[in-house]
């Protein structure tokens, strides 16, 4: 039964729970490290790690979307960020990199984001990543989806992947025309990945547009200002309960339909994955942790995506800590941090082997408890 409080005469409100609120834990069975499987597959594609790269400039560019993706992962693009917008924006993010508490980041990065966008310049990087070998996939916000979709689908993506604050299959408005993702993804020949949502009766819409992924969060984290700014904040282990409940009743509405379930925000250490996955995630979407890996761009700075956004910035400007060694490093170890802040995939491997689960599925099926 829901835990329902009442806050007030007339208003009730639902109990949520952080990833910190939750731990997982171990079965009757242990299982050797070697034994344990972390890949996942996402239509046609298949991946060694289930992590996917959040579109930000500060750790994704065409070079570390290809490194990652190189590595097991998914990189993602931003074609609405700099590098769709300077031919050769690393000046740009070696001064924003350089930026201090005290300077006025958020200004900064309104003035660098208003250079328009180039549409050759999405072909171009594009090719830059596909000529690495690897999936390709280029992040779209749902507002400028109609007008960029041409120029992506033309570059020759793999993956589309649609995302904003919130998204919803059904947005009204009176003044433009709304993005109906029904018909724009039937309309399409290659995956859609579409968010973030917060709650059951979204993600189950999401799904019926049929797309193959879902994002679960609002990409929460110490950076991220959408709390303050919009006053909207759902704990990530409901959010993502939630959604596994929505995959489970559209797995039997549609006979057998499996959609993916990307958890972003509050994920910052191996333990964080590992509960964000317990908890129904088929991957996860990575930001802040990326920033510290000597491949990002931005040189250990980080900022979110909705940073930027000209008249309402949802996103501090900050640094995420001391570089830490190459992306490889930063995703399968050696680690020396006993915090859990390396080796993500290795821990998340370690954690599968301890509770006895062979590979992501079965690991979706842990048992949980509260302790906080």
């Amino acid at each position: 039964m829901r835990d329902v409080v009442e806050i007030g005469l007339g208003k009730t409100a639902q109990r949520g729970y952080h990833l910190d609120d939750i731990a997982v834990v171990p079965s009757r069975r242990t299982r050797d490290v070697d034994d344990v499987s972390t890949s996942w597959q996402l239509d046609a594609y298949q991946f060694k790690i289930p992590c996917v790269a959040h579109p930000s400039d500060a750790t994704m560019s065409p070079a570390t979307a290809a490194t990652l993706g190189q590595l097991g992962g998914l990189g993602v693009l931003n074609v609405e960020g700099l590098w769709t917008r300077y031919e050769d924006p690393t000046k740009i993010l070696k001064e924003l990199s350089a930026l201090d508490d005290e300077a006025p980041a958020t200004r900064r990065l309104q003035e660098v984001y208003a250079e328009p966008i180039r549409p050759d310049l999405i072909a171009d990087r594009v090719r830059a990543i596909r000529d690495e070998g690897v999936t390709v996939a280029v992040r779209v916000s749902p507002q400028h989806t109609l007008a960029l979709a041409p120029v992506i689908l033309d570059a020759g993506v793999d993956i589309l992947v649609i995302q904003g604050t919130l998204v919803s299959a059904e947005h009204v408005s009176v003044v433009d025309e709304p993005l109906n993702l029904k018909e724009f993804i039937a309309d399409l020949d290659l995956p859609v990945i579409v968010g973030g949502c917060t709650n059951y009766q979204t993600a189950l819409h999401l799904m019926r547009t049929g797309a193959a992924g879902v994002i679960v969060g609002v990409g929460a984290d110490e950076w991220s200002t959408t709390d303050m700014v919009l006053g909207i904040r759902v704990p990530m282990a409901t959010a993502i309960a939630d959604a596994a409940a929505a995959r489970r009743d559209y797995l039997d509405e549609t006979g057998g339909r499996y959609v993916h379930l990307i958890a972003d925000g509050d994920l910052q250490t191996s333990g964080d994955i590992a509960k964000a996955l317990g908890c129904g995630a088929d991957a996860v979407m990575l930001g802040e942790p990326l920033s510290v890996c000597a491949e990002a761009p931005a040189g250990g700075a980080w900022w979110h995506s909705a940073a930027s956004h000209p008249s309402l910035p949802r996103g501090a400007f900050g640094s995420a800590g001391t570089p830490q060694g190459p992306m490889e490093r930063l995703l399968f170890g050696p680690s020396d941090d006993p915090d859990g802040g390396l080796n993500l995939f290795g821990g998340l491997r370690r954690a599968m082997a301890k509770c006895g689960y062979r590979d992501l599925k079965e690991f979706q099926k842990v048992g949980l408890v509260l302790d906080r």
